[in-house]
């Protein structure tokens, strides 16, 4: 039996891009509260991968317990990707910022699962749940130690609206136009 995916639609395995490796098909679907563990557990290799720690300004983990509050019941979405025999690989989440404008957060996927195309089904399952809801604006950020992250922003389309220094560490404020149609031979 399908389950309803985020926006109303049946899950379905995302599809393989142009050029990617062969991999384990992904399977998006909405977070359910049985995926908090495994997606705690993804948050914390994730970040430990790239340095940030709890402490550094940067790291903060309060909205995990209250997933559903913070997500799912206040006008966003939260979205966890599966691999067969692997479980929860990915995930990332939609937080509501106004009527127009969500943010996108959250976004990772587990280092023995990377280099797959999953990041980028990941952002772009996000950014369809996000016009779906309604937005026109998605924002977001990262951390310049987070360079595949970078990569898989500027190439999805996003752009580079300032930087902030935290710590040890320099914050990239991004953001992208839902609406915008942008021409693959003038990139911003």
């Amino acid at each position: 039996m399908a389950e309803e995916a985020p926006g109303g639609g049946l899950e379905r395995d995302a599809p393989r891009g142009a050029g990617e490796s062969e991999a384990a098909p992904l399977r998006i679907r909405r977070y359910r509260w049985p995926d908090l563990d495994a997606v705690w557990s993804l948050h914390q290799i994730g970040l430990a991968q790239v340095g940030v720690v709890p402490g550094d300004g940067v790291y903060y983990d309060d909205d995990f317990p209250r997933i559903t509050e913070v997500y799912l019941a206040s006008g966003g979405d939260f979205l966890v990707g599966e691999a067969a025999r692997a479980g929860i690989v990915a995930m990332g989440g939609l937080r509501r910022i106004d009527d127009h404008t969500a943010e996108m957060c959250r976004l990772r996927v587990h280092p023995d699962h990377q280099r797959r195309g999953y990041g980028a089904r990941m952002t772009e399952a996000l950014e369809e749940c996000a016009r779906r809801l309604g937005y026109s604006t998605l924002r977001g950020d990262t951390t310049v130690r987070q360079v595949a992250a970078l990569a898989l922003y500027r190439k999805s389309g996003w752009r580079e609206l300032r930087r902030e220094a935290r710590g040890d560490n320099v914050v990239i404020y991004i953001e992208k136009q839902l609406s915008a149609i942008v021409s693959p031979l003038f990139p911003r």
